[in-house]
């Protein structure tokens, strides 16, 4: 017999888990709601007008990464450097929608980080005024929310909300240069495209909900070998292929992965460099850890099926086989086209826009080679996850570094093509030298951090290599990756040969970029992490082997 439903029990349990289990480990989330709350009402009140909206908003997300540093540690000391199973440091939000373990407490600190960096730079460059300050902040910390709830996304529902929360303030924040077409252009680019990769990423989801009658990611694997074990009676197997790369459509389009990249160099070019910062590290950040979420949760054998080949086990290898494929597939592609398409750019914007674009496919590369060794290797696969948040973590200084210089010489040159930068050498050696700094390091040449995430990269190919994952495709990405790097080694050169043997213009007439100035010394801030992780590494990478724990 069935007992009665008590609406006052589960209320009551629902209430309890909320306060005592789900709110506290949501505290840098609620930093940043409360920080636009207060932004808004900055807005709205006449007597809050005056209040500085860029001081309100660094406050917010100090508290969000103070916050975001204790559950860290917290997690850090359940886990250790031990290998223990991933359910057993993982607690389920608010109702099993949304999950905290290693790997969301390690990618939430550093968009945390990454949020402090970003809001003391926009103070710096000048970029939102005083009167946008308070909408500005506003948008970039109602995104930064949505990308942490990717990070931390438990459930198919909340993926789609998570990416759309993260995607929307984004089209807003492409069209914040008032009176610039190129600006409005770019903005209506991104929301087309967008909205066209989240439509056909819902009905993929309904397509896949509907096969498997669950949402919840933990249940999906188990739900897909049962389904496919039964033979994908009525299509079954067709509709979950579909489904699946439908849902790859909108993880795509966040990631910029060709072919759902168009938008991106037009956006990049026709927003400020600060936005196309935020949407270069912060999106990227949050796509490629929703993309392991979603990878992982299609692909990892159940525990009753860990063991042995019975039908079940073999009918989740197959869909591991295929979504192996399809990851490799978008990174090898991605990552040459970037790579190539960037060597012909003659404005700075776009030609960061295409390096974004290949950093996702060498990114991708590491994912695929998580889930080709999560069953046979899984200490194999616990590496490549910790491989992808090191380079997330390393990327952060990097490309943040990059676009912070081109937002500081824009400043003073009143330009962004790179024939502007002729000669700054002889002006501006400090910013040279810096901008040589980060350069170099996204090429991934010794001794800076580019190289050592690139190497953790390449490794993660080769142990899946030896532990014979997938093989034959992962000595293709080996080698496209290699192949990829040298090409990335002209574009990026070409910038420093312009700032360095190319002539200044005579029709020059800005001043020198003052490096000893508080702007000098925000680019000495960024810059300085990508040479001291290029040496002393070890520590970044212990943090980031915690976020491994997922594969594990």
């Amino acid at each position: 017999m069935t007992p009665e439903l008590n609406v006052g029990i589960l209320l009551n349990e629902l209430f309890v888990d909320t306060v005592r289990v789900s709110l506290p480990l949501f505290r840098p989330e609620l930093c940043l709601v409360a920080t636009i709350v207060l932004l808004l009402l900055c807005r709205m009140l006449p007597l809050l007008r005056y209040l500085d909206s860029g001081g309100i908003a660094l406050g917010g997300v100090c508290f969000a990464a103070w916050y975001a540093y204790i559950d860290f540690l917290s997690i850090g000391s359940q886990v250790g450097d031990s290998l223990l199973p991933a359910t057993a440091v993982r607690t389920e939000l608010f109702g099993g929608l949304l999950v905290f373990d290693s790997f969301t407490a390690f990618l939430r600190l550093v968009l945390a980080g990454f949020l402090v960096l970003y809001v003391v730079l926009t103070k710096l460059s000048g970029i939102p005024d005083r009167e946008d300050g308070a909408d500005f902040y506003s948008l970039v910390l109602g995104s930064s929310l949505g990308m942490c709830l990717m990070v931390s996304a438990n459930n198919l529902l909340m993926v789609f909300m998570a990416v759309e929360m993260a995607s929307v303030p984004s089209y807003a924040l492409a069209g914040m240069l008032k009176g610039r077409p190129a600006s409005s252009e770019a903005a209506l680019k991104y929301a087309i495209y967008g909205a066209g990769a989240a439509g056909v990423m819902l009905y993929g989801i309904s397509l896949i909900s509907g096969v498997l009658g669950t949402l919840v990611l933990p249940d999906v694997s188990f739900e897909m070998s049962r389904v496919l074990a039964a033979g994908g009676t009525s299509g079954s197997t067709m509709v979950l292929c579909l489904g699946g790369l439908m849902l790859s459509v909108g993880l795509a389009f966040k990631l910029s992965a060709v072919p759902f990249h168009f938008w991106c160099p037009d956006v990049f070019e026709g927003a400020a460099a600060e936005v196309g910062a935020f949407l270069s590290v912060a999106s990227k950040a949050a796509a490629i850890a929703l993309l392991v979420r979603v990878a992982f949760a299609f692909s990892t054998p159940a525990s009753d099926d860990a063991v042995g080949m019975s039908a079940n086990a073999v009918a989740i290898t197959d869909a591991r086989h295929f979504v192996v494929y399809v990851i490799g597939l978008f990174a090898a592609v991605t990552c040459t086209f970037g790579n190539l398409a960037a060597y012909g750019q003659t404005n700075m914007k776009r030609l960061l826009a295409y390096s974004t674009i290949a950093h996702a496919g060498y990114l991708m590369m590491a994912v695929a080679a998580a889930v080709a060794m999560v069953a046979i290797s899984p200490q194999g696969a616990r590496d490549a996850v910790s491989a992808v948040a090191f380079y997330l973590a390393t990327y952060l200084f990097m490309n943040l570094g990059a676009f912070g210089i081109v937002a500081l010489l824009r400043n003073r040159l009143k330009s962004e093509e790179i024939s502007s930068y002729a000669g700054l050498i002889h002006v501006s050696p400090g910013i040279v030298i810096a901008m040589a700094v980060v350069l170099v390091s996204l090429i991934g040449l010794p001794p800076l951090a580019g190289f050592v995430a690139k190497f953790l990269v390449f490794s993660s190919l080769v142990d899946a290599i030896t532990s014979g994952a997938e093989s034959p495709l992962m000595l293709s990405l080996l080698v496209i990756g290699g192949f990829n790097t040298v090409i990335s080694l002209f574009y990026y050169l070409r910038v420093l040969k312009v700032m360095t043997f190319d002539p200044v213009p005579e029709d020059r007439v800005s001043e020198p970029f003052p490096f000893v100035s508080i702007s000098g010394a925000m680019i000495t801030g960024l810059v300085l992490p990508v040479v001291i992780f290029g040496v002393f590494w070890s520590g970044l990478y212990a943090a980031a082997h915690l976020a491994g724990v997922i594969a594990s």
